[in-house]
């Protein structure tokens, strides 16, 4: 009896509750590694859940995440899934997203005739479409150049946008987008950039010009497909438009790690 008691003194202790703390996290992080290596589905990849904490830990969970989904098979870059994972958390963060956990990404770094759209679901990980997406007929020819938030620039926006309400109208069924960037694409409204299907993004016109057609700013995908990711990624699904502009990266709210990882340390030590 006095062995138990003094066995439940020390399990009592708060250092042992640490320590043990420490182990059980220690062993999940193992387990997601070993998860990884069987090329299973990922455990604790998520910054939401409390215990991403440091550059360390984030970077090696996005690593991970990226592996299992296969996003290197889709021609996507770690460094650009970062980024737009960064966004991600960060509008999570802001209570910006619905819950469906998806992330959308158009890596304007690639040419027009290349599939450069992904829609990526976080809780399937699986990429659930990847298909080709139009530019601004002043943001290049079939490479994007040059990006603008000016009214009547016909001109793509880059940074994250957040999906709103769907509607009918001149381009037939499309979807509304908001700028969430300040001097980037806060005019998205008024510039009427909307989403919505268009015959000149398809594989017959690459076929027969050399690139895809080109909109007034809006991101139009191919006829075949472009209900369908509308109807997926509606009401509130992040957007991130991607180009490799150093002020743009600089500078982004959204994508100011330390930023958000603070305010994940902050929040997971509230009471729940």
């Amino acid at each position: 009896m006095a062995h138990l008691a003094y066995l439940l003194l020390l399990l009592c202790s708060p250092n042992i509750q640490h320590s043990v703390s420490t182990i059980i996290l220690s062993e999940q992080h193992s387990q997601s590694r070993l998860a990884d290596n069987n090329n299973s589905t990922p455990a604790g990849t998520d910054i939401n859940d409390g215990w991403i904490t440091d550059e360390f830990t984030f970077e090696d969970s996005l690593q991970h995440l990226y592996r299992v989904i296969g996003l290197e098979n889709f021609d996507l870059s770690y460094e650009v899934f970062k980024y737009g994972m960064t966004g991600y958390y960060s509008l999570r963060r802001e209570g910006k997203l619905s819950d469906k956990k998806l992330l959308s990404i158009i890596d304007f770094t690639k040419s027009s005739s290349m599939k450069r759209f992904y829609t990526i679901d976080l809780a399937a990980y699986q990429v659930k479409y990847h298909t080709y997406v139009s530019h601004g007929k002043n943001t290049g020819e079939d490479s994007a150049k040059t990006f603008s938030n000016t009214i009547h620039s016909n001109q793509s926006s880059l940074g994250f946008y957040i999906t709103a309400e769907t509607y009918v109208g001149s381009k037939g069924y499309s979807l509304k987008l908001d700028g969430r960037e300040k001097g980037y694409n806060d005019n998205l409204r008024e510039r009427a950039v909307v989403m919505h299907d268009a015959e000149y993004v398809s594989e017959y016109w690459i076929k027969r010009y050399g690139r895809l057609g080109r909109s007034q700013g809006c991101p139009a995908l191919p006829r075949d497909i472009g209900k369908g990711v509308i109807d997926a990624i509606k009401n509130h699904t992040a957007i991130f438009a991607y180009y490799n502009d150093e002020t743009y990266l600089n500078t982004s709210p959204y994508l100011n790690l330390n930023l958000l990882l603070s305010q994940t340390t902050m929040t997971s030590r509230l009471p729940r």
